[in-house]
């Protein structure tokens, strides 16, 4: 990775397995990762390969089997449970699927509401942290009267997206956030999360099986295979000159061949 300092947030030698007895699998065989603040990295690799795995062991979906995951000088798998709710409050997780991720009982108000307070989730009490969260996410504040039935995928996405930011987060792991939208909608929400990104000082975590897409907004890249890192670097190393058989295979898979622009 490029050297930008101590890390904000690093996993270290993380073993996860998912499913009991006869239908357990290990999922994750000791990853290693290593987030700058301010930085923006990337994990890739085929389905199946264990990146969204990653995102919700960090969130506290997942138990690992061991290892450590740090975030701001503080082990989290070792740490209280308080100690962990209040940290992982700063890490939030946009997941991969607008449609199944928000209550469709719910109206987007009360969605957000639970995010900005879990304990005291009242509209009124938040109609102003609600309304400020759609706004940077270019969301009409009426938005939050109304249900997710009554959104476009890509409005749904950006709603996803607002749902973090009520969590006032530093970190913001997107889990393949643009692959259930079309390809205009695509570049909007790459826009929307770079400027985001910049103006709220966030460190991002990039889930894509799209290296074009990496390649233009990541610093740094993880490329996993069957639960393991196989290479890491910053993304113009990785890209330009991989070590790892299967990275040159993902990069000539990329829609244009040779033309994949790696400058």
């Amino acid at each position: 990775m490029s050297d930008k300092g101590t890390p904000f947030l690093s996993v270290t030698d993380l073993f996860v397995t998912l499913g009991h007895g006869l239908q357990s699998a290990r999922v994750l065989r000791g990853v290693d990762l290593a987030v700058s603040k301010g930085t923006t990295v990337g994990i890739v690799g085929e389905s199946g390969s264990g990146k969204s795995t990653v995102a919700k062991t960090i969130v506290g979906l997942h138990r690992p089997d061991s290892g450590s995951i740090v975030f701001d000088g503080v082990d989290l798998v070792g740490a209280t449970r308080r100690t962990r709710h209040a940290a992982r409050r700063r890490i939030q997780l946009v997941p991969q699927d607008p449609y199944s991720s928000l209550d469709p009982h719910r109206t987007i108000g009360q969605t957000l509401a639970e995010a900005i307070d879990p304990v005291r989730a009242r509209v009124s009490r938040h109609r102003t942290e609600i309304d400020t969260a759609l706004a940077a996410v270019a969301i009409d504040a009426d938005a939050g009267n109304r249900y997710p039935f009554e959104f476009s995928g890509g409005q749904r996405q950006r709603i996803a997206i607002a749902r973090a930011l009520a969590a006032k987060p530093e970190v913001i792991i997107a889990d393949e956030i643009t692959s259930a939208v079309d390809v205009s909608t695509q570049a909007e929400i790459l826009v929307l999360l770079g400027q985001l990104k910049e103006s709220l000082n966030l460190t991002v975590v990039f889930i894509s099986h799209n290296l074009a897409v990496v390649n233009q907004i990541c610093d740094d890249v993880l490329v996993l295979l069957r639960g393991k890192v196989v290479e890491s670097g910053t993304v113009s190393d990785v890209f330009s000159r991989p070590t790892s058989d299967y990275t040159k295979r993902l990069i000539e898979s990329v829609p244009g061949g040779k033309q994949f622009s790696l400058d």
